[in-house]
């Protein structure tokens, strides 16, 4: 049993992941952080939101797991910092299905021998503040550490914020004979919650430190 805070409860986010973990017997939801029972704490709500919530609980030993995107340098600093000595799993995107997108652009870089623009598109719902979003910035950041070669001339963004999109990404690399497209399109909330939901069990058990949804998602021989 893993006994879970959510931080942002009222928001879209923390809704939907109510809904999915009354779904799930071995979940019990902490309505308070200072209780017993309590081993992670979610948090899908803002930047400022988040860090305030990691200063107050500095001397506490509760996991994290943070959905939480649109943070500045400095706050990533703070989060890397508090993960010294807290188990803090980072994931702009809590999907299996980006991860293997992920994947798929690292394996694209080993064996690319061409030069290429690149445009990476996000497009999501209309209430969504950061752009480009955390996932955007997140694979602009993988094709940079894997292009070796330094192969790709250009990386633009295309950032739209439309309607009830939950969430499309795209990476294109193109040049004047080809275009190569990796993308993934998420139908509902209940994937990034359900990805929550499976790592919250995983990451109060580590060590202290920062981890990704990719370490989880290889700990459980799923990537």
């Amino acid at each position: 049993m893993t006994g879970i805070y959510i931080n942002g409860a009222s928001g879209k986010m923390g809704k939907n992941l109510l809904e999915r973990i009354h779904l799930n017997n071995d979940i019990q939801i902490c309505k308070t952080i200072d209780i017993d029972s309590l081993d992670t704490i979610i948090d899908f709500s803002n930047p400022d939101s988040t860090i305030k919530l990691l200063k107050s609980l500095s001397n506490d030993n509760y996991a994290f797991i943070i959905g939480t995107t649109g943070f500045n340098s400095e706050q990533i600093n703070i989060i890397e910092n508090h993960a010294k000595n807290k188990r803090i799993l980072l994931a702009p995107n809590l999907s299996k299905g980006m991860a293997i997108m992920k994947k798929s652009i690292k394996k694209f870089f080993s064996s690319n021998t061409e030069k290429f623009n690149c445009l990476i598109t996000d497009v999501h719902h209309k209430d969504k503040i950061d752009t480009p979003s955390g996932t955007a910035l997140e694979l602009k950041k993988i094709i940079i550490n894997n292009d070796e070669n330094k192969l790709i001339k250009d990386i633009k963004f295309n950032s739209e914020r439309r309607g009830k999109v939950y969430g499309i990404h795209k990476v294109t690399f193109f040049n004047k004979s080809q275009k190569i497209q990796h993308g993934h399109h998420t139908f509902s909330r209940n994937i990034y919650s359900d990805g929550a939901i499976e790592a919250s069990h995983w990451i109060k058990d580590q060590k202290a430190g920062i981890y990704s949804y990719e370490d989880f998602l290889k700990s459980q021989n799923n990537l």
